[in-house]
């Protein structure tokens, strides 16, 4: 009986190890993707890069495509970075614009906001280590559901459902941050280059929308 409590208390003891690792990593790997996302970012506000609009959508599913096919390889680093860093450049011309429009404040208040909102839901989520499996179902529609009807929104520039589609955006991205730190923590996810791919994803959507609300503009 002894051996058996032993076993069991080791396989617990590695099992949360292995979901520190991945926590662990998968922040460290943010962090630098988030700063790496700055900088091109700022590279290309400096080399005054055009609005792209839908066409930024190709590189983004090819990098998207390629870090789910080499997530458990070096190669899906390579990725990753690849990803994140155009990710950053788009945003480039978003931020042009809305500083000559408003000035740095509401770009200030809207990483601000978002930083409150990430750390908020995880750290929530850390502390009462809720599982949120259940979520799974439909946040993954909804995310399906939001982007089909925001992409239909710039053929069709119907205002009200431009705000709806941001709102929508807004409540699955933070439900998202939600089921992905839960995902780590109880052992569904332990590839932390999976887990940083979605929980960057989610800051950039925070972001841009904040941005957009507190900007004054549908841009």
């Amino acid at each position: 009986m002894q051996e058996i409590y032993n076993a069991s208390t080791t396989e617990q003891e590695v099992s949360q190890l292995q979901v520190s690792k991945v926590l662990r990593n998968t922040y460290a790997l943010l962090a630098m993707t988030i700063a790496f996302s700055a900088i091109t970012a700022v590279i290309s506000m400096a080399v005054n890069a055009p609005y792209m609009g839908l066409w930024m959508l190709l590189p983004y599913f090819i990098c998207l495509f390629m870090v789910e096919k080499t997530k458990n390889s070096a190669a899906g680093l390579f990725w990753v970075f690849a990803l994140t860093g155009w990710m950053g450049f788009t945003l480039g011309p978003i931020l042009s614009f809305y500083i000559g429009m408003s000035g740095i404040e509401p770009v200030l208040t809207a990483l601000g906001g978002t930083a409150l909102i990430f750390f908020g839901l995880s750290a929530y989520v850390l502390i009462t280590r809720k599982d949120l499996s259940f979520m799974t179902g439909f946040l993954m529609t909804g995310i399906l559901v939001a982007f089909v009807a925001g992409i239909a929104n710039v053929f069709l520039g119907i205002a009200g459902l431009g705000l709806a589609v941001s709102c929508m955006f807004l409540l699955l991205s933070s439900g998202l941050i939600m089921w992905q730190t839960s995902q780590i923590i109880h052992g569904g996810e332990t590839n932390y280059i999976s887990a940083t791919v979605t929980l960057y994803v989610m800051i950039y959507n925070l972001f841009t929308i904040l941005l957009s609300f507190l900007g004054g503009s549908d841009e």
